[in-house]
């Protein structure tokens, strides 16, 4: 099936037949990747008297409680609530969820103090203004153990504050990344890089969003895609998301 759009007066065509997705899926236990010492996710079967909603278990059906942190398990997406005192919730942020994207591959750049950082100067080199709606960054190098990496405690690589106010400047709407956060793991609670990226509190961008610990296979080639974002109905700042990818014709 072929869809085809508009753009800065421009057509493109997507076949969306063969979805790209860029979701890791959250799993029982630690085969997660995880962040910010967050408990693992727990998936455990109702018991009420003798019913037990699992099948494995001799149950008629499977009816399973489910337990996790949005932030810290898994690839999930985030809108300003997650730093305002006001309560900003993602369904009413995300009022779209088909966006013009670009992937791009970046090597975070050793500091002297040891941190490794995306800069501004190297997101610009890939990015200009009004070029897309969305931005997925691809760390490298890239592997297959960012689906079950937990960051926590490690000082995984971020992106600079100043990398994200231009992003912000250049109308970057959507941003999507393989880490599990934008801001360095410990920062003194200022968030930088979030309070830049949604310019809270001076000129909050309402529907904005961050998606984190994605995951993009290296058969993605850099280049510009059809984003479908998609999250659950959870009236929180944060939902586990499923980020899908459609190639260009």
């Amino acid at each position: 099936m072929t869809i085809t759009f508009q753009r800065q007066g421009k057509s493109y065509s997507a076949d969306l037949s063969k979805p790209l997705s860029l979701a890791i899926p959250l799993r029982d236990g630690a085969e997660n990747p995880n962040c910010f010492w967050a408990p693992m996710p727990e998936f455990s079967p109702v018991i009420a008297g003798d019913f037990i909603g699992s099948t494995a278990k001799g149950g008629p059906v499977n009816f399973f409680n489910v337990r996790f942190n949005p932030h810290g398990n898994g690839t999930h997406t985030e809108c300003v609530g997650h730093i305002s005192t006001e309560p900003y919730k993602l369904n009413e942020c995300l009022l779209r969820q088909h966006f013009f994207a670009k992937v791009i591959s970046i090597y975070p750049i050793k500091q002297d103090d040891g941190d490794r950082i995306i800069t501004k100067e190297k997101i610009a080199e890939f990015c200009t203004a009004n070029e897309c709606e969305a931005l997925i960054i691809r760390t490298l190098p890239n592997d297959d153990l960012k689906k079950r990496t937990n960051w926590s405690g490690v000082n995984p690589p971020y992106i600079h504050h100043e990398a994200l106010q231009y992003l912000a400047e250049i109308a970057v709407e959507h941003l999507l990344l393989d880490l599990p956060s934008v801001d360095r793991e410990e920062d003194g609670g200022k968030l930088l890089g979030h309070h830049a990226f949604w310019q809270y509190p001076e000129n909050t961008r309402h529907t904005s969003t961050i998606t984190e610990m994605i995951y993009v296979d290296n058969e993605i080639k850099d280049g510009y895609y059809l984003l479908n974002l998609q999250t659950t109905a959870l009236d929180l700042d944060a939902s586990p998301s499923k980020p899908v990818l459609f190639s260009l014709l």
